[in-house]
């Protein structure tokens, strides 16, 4: 996953794939999923992000990762 986020407009991206967007549905006013033709989500635009979300919680992150799925 990468996350965008422009701040001359407030919108954030999360792309969840490298396949292209064919389609976007519309979840809430300035909240979006962009899809593929077969339905698979590939990002999500959330504009107007700051008054929506903290976005610090968002622009920096913890991974934890479970032991057993590094070893395998």
């Amino acid at each position: 996953m990468k996350v965008y986020y422009d701040d001359e407009v407030d919108a954030l991206y999360l792309k969840l794939s490298d396949d292209l967007p064919e389609g976007v549905v519309e979840l809430a006013e300035g909240v979006n999923l962009d899809t593929t033709s077969d339905d698979q989500i590939v990002g999500i635009e959330i504009l107007t992000a700051s008054k929506k979300l903290d976005l610090r919680t968002v622009l920096s992150y913890s991974l934890e990762v479970d032991k057993d799925l590094i070893t395998r």
